[in-house]
């Protein structure tokens, strides 16, 4: 025991002396550039207000489900509102999952057979990687956004295919030519797997439902601890593969459900998003000031993520103590969540950022991208 607990040291230490170690940090207070919440709603007093007396009125629902939904641990309440997601996106069926990680690795652990093909677009999340380590089919990569590039590699690919994007990619803040992909997965009668954990909320009910996807694309994948403000995810798609998943999904059959009351507050989520449409145009104009100020050209509708990028991870270091030291809550993106050379600082803009507060931060970075 002692060999292998030397065995960890010594792989933590060299990610110590490497400057990558990670550890949790306390809660603090500050000017929040940093967090998921794109829309403010879970810091927002008047969602929490409405989840309180959701509370009051369905006391149950908030302990435990008891055990697996196949078992003990289904109920009205969270078919009720995998009806309503589905509803909403106008898709035939939806699932809940405690996270979108395990959503994302269910879907490519599991639908993809020995003999298929996987094209993931390079830049896609973590969790789809590691679903595709579970499944016994060949896996390939395309260049980020390159239509070329996929188009090659559909005309090359044996079996079934499935191709996995981010509709809005989370490090780099970009799209997806999501109506691109989508036809040429058409033309080659590819399964398209989508991605939507940073559009839904932030682009209204994400990117498939406003071009209309929903046809085209076999699964999509929504999140709601980001800018739904609450925590769980959903697979949406045909009736057919709900049923395929709850038969066949470990990561659903052998889980605990989720409590009634995490569906629920997931629920009232999506009817404050309808009742507040306009704070996607205040999100919209934090955006574009924040953009304008760093001196980018900015689009009809941009994304709430900026990349920011130093000449070294010096440079960027200094960055983040300056942040610190103005009150911001920051952190610096480091390998290996990307790639050597492509360090960060990952800024998020949202609702709740005031003007000065948006200036102070563009000031701010400025000085060091300049260096």
């Amino acid at each position: 025991m002692n060999i292998l607990q030397s065995r960890l040291r010594d792989k933590l230490n060299k990610r110590q002396e490497e400057g990558r170690l990670r550890q949790l940090q306390k809660e603090r207070d500050g000017i929040d550039i940093y967090s998921n919440d794109y829309l403010g709603f879970a810091t927002s007093k008047e969602l929490n207000s409405r989840i309180l007396n959701l509370l009051n009125g369905h006391a149950e629902s908030i302990q435990g489900s008891t055990g697996s939904r196949l078992i003990s641990g289904n109920s009205d309440y969270t078919m009720e509102v995998e009806g309503f997601i589905a509803a909403k996106h106008q898709v035939e069926s939806s699932l809940l999952f405690p996270s979108g990680y395990l959503a994302n690795q269910t879907l490519f652990s599991i639908l993809p057979a020995k003999n298929d093909t996987i094209i993931l677009d390079e830049k896609v999340h973590r969790s789809v990687y590691d679903g595709c380590r579970l499944s016994l089919s060949n896996r390939w990569k395309f260049k980020h956004n390159d239509l070329n590039h996929l188009e090659e590699l559909l005309k090359k690919s044996n079996g079934q295919v499935w191709v996995g994007v981010e509709s809005l990619y989370s490090m780099d803040g970009d799209f997806a030519p999501l109506s691109e992909i989508a036809e040429l997965c058409d033309k080659f009668a590819a399964a398209l797997i989508v991605d939507e954990a940073h559009a839904i909320g932030t682009f209204g009910l994400g990117f498939v439902n406003m071009f209309g996807l929903q046809k085209q694309v076999f699964a999509t994948l929504v999140t709601y601890g980001k800018a739904m403000g609450q925590s769980g995810a959903a697979v949406l798609g045909s009736k057919v593969l709900i049923d395929y998943l709850i038969n066949y999904a470990p990561g659903f059959i052998y889980s605990t459900g989720m409590p009634d009351f995490q569906a629920l507050c997931v629920q009232e989520s999506y009817h404050f998003l309808d009742e507040n449409d306009l704070i996607l145009n205040k999100l919209q104009g934090n955006i574009k000031r924040f953009g304008r100020a760093m001196g980018l050209s900015m689009e009809s509708f941009q994304s709430p993520i900026f990349p920011i990028r130093f000449k070294d991870v010096g440079i960027m270091e200094k960055a983040l103590r300056d942040l610190t030291n103005n009150g911001f809550l920051s952190y610096g993106i480091n390998t290996p969540t990307v790639p050597k050379g492509e360090e960060m600082i990952r800024v998020c803009v949202h609702t709740f950022n005031s003007e000065m507060e948006i200036d102070l931060l563009a000031d701010i970075l400025k000085r060091y991208m300049d260096e």
